[in-house]
């Protein structure tokens, strides 16, 4: 049966331009910007910026494939394509409403590529600078057609002053929320009242906060010490499946910390880190409750599964687990997405993933999940 509402993404990507933040940075930054090289050694396109493990291009735009058509193409624009492999519509936005209308979407929150890695930069006020130029880049991207582009700014809250000025810009800009640290560095873990300014802020403004994969910020590493945890890694697999904890354990810190007890209109968003896990996630925070809430330093007023089903969102792309499971964690908070153009991503097949994943899903329940949960929370016209 045809959705009965327009299909959105709730999680697309944007592929910056190779060039971004060395053109639009401030001169200041310009011999420590972020960066798309050649490797020396291998031969590969890496995008690099100080402090941080390089990362392959190529992973940011391998939309469509799996298997060993993915290994392949990976292999191959590393190597020798770069960016000439990959779709325009990153960063075009005519090519990309051409990229939504064959996968049958008819909007995108549009969630950054590049910028992820940049949540763990060491130089705060570098990463406010990159996060500035990005922010201003995507909401020029978005002008071109705001009823199907609806950008999300990245907000560094290494300094919470700084993070609510940025935060109040992009609502003016019309950004439509925010991407913070997925996981925030372990000297500053999110249930410390310092956020409390930045939560007040979001919330005032209505800007949804994501907790998105791999933007956490990570203990300093040396060149060695990554090469030798790389070389003994055992399977790309396994970095895969390891990716949704830093995001759990950041929401337990926000629960138990008592920041949506505090907030009770703040919106957070868990982006990308699919959706089957959250039944039983709600069901042991409520037994950690009952168990050990009489010692906590932050006394809830409510179990903390209420606080999940009032204020948490959660995309998924491809989890059928996840639609089965909206009798426990609430029909209204669910949101699919596409993850455009990444290498999980379900386009262009995107309708027929649907199809399969909601087998036995009420048709009303499918398209709050596929349309109406996204629109309501990020202000997006159906018509």
């Amino acid at each position: 049966m045809a959705p009965e509402n327009p299909v959105i993404s709730a999680d697309s990507h944007m592929m910056e331009p190779a060039e971004l933040w060395t053109e639009r940075l401030d001169e200041k930054f310009r011999d420590r910007a972020p960066r798309v090289i050649r490797s020396e050694s291998k031969g590969d396109f890496l995008f690099v910026a100080p402090g941080i493990s390089p990362f392959p291009v190529a992973g940011g735009f391998a939309a469509g494939r799996s298997g060993k058509e993915l290994k392949e193409f990976l292999g191959r624009a590393n190597r020798q394509d770069g960016y000439e492999a990959a779709r325009p519509s990153g960063w075009d936005p005519v090519e990309r409403i051409k990229d939504q209308d064959i996968d049958g979407v008819r909007a995108e929150v549009l969630y950054t590529t590049l910028g992820m890695p940049l949540f763990g930069l060491d130089d705060a006020e570098l990463q406010r600078a990159c996060f500035r130029v990005f922010n201003d880049w995507v909401a020029e991207f978005a002008s071109h057609d705001r009823k199907r582009f609806h950008p999300i700014a990245l907000v560094s809250l290494e300094d919470i002053g700084e993070g609510v000025r940025e935060l109040e810009r992009a609502a003016r800009i019309g950004l439509k929320g925010a991407m913070i640290w997925g996981a925030p560095p372990r000297e500053k873990p999110y249930y410390l009242r310092d956020y409390d300014p930045f939560w007040r802020a979001a919330q005032e403004l209505r800007m949804p906060l994501s907790l998105h994969v791999v933007t956490g910020k990570k203990p300093p590493k040396s060149k060695d010490e990554r090469e030798k945890i790389k070389s003994r890694n055992p399977s790309f697999a396994r970095g895969y499946m390891n990716l949704i904890h830093e995001v759990q354990k950041s929401l337990t810190d926000v629960i138990f910390g008592g920041v949506l007890m505090r907030f009770p209109e703040l919106r957070i968003v868990s982006a990308e880190n699919d959706t089957g896990w959250i039944a039983h996630y709600m069901y042991r925070l409520d037994h950690a409750f009952e168990k050990f809430g009489a010692l906590s330093t932050e006394p809830l007023d409510m179990k903390p599964s209420e606080y999940v089903r009032r204020q948490m969102w959660a995309t998924f792309q491809d989890d059928p687990i996840g639609p089965m499971l909206f009798k426990y964690f609430g029909e209204d908070r669910f949101m699919w997405a596409s993850d455009f153009p990444h290498t999980d991503s379900t386009w262009p097949n995107s309708l027929k993933v649907i199809e399969e994943d909601f087998r036995g899903v009420p048709d009303g329940v499918k398209n709050k999940i596929i349309s109406r949960n996204a629109a309501e929370l990020y202000r997006i016209e159906l018509n």
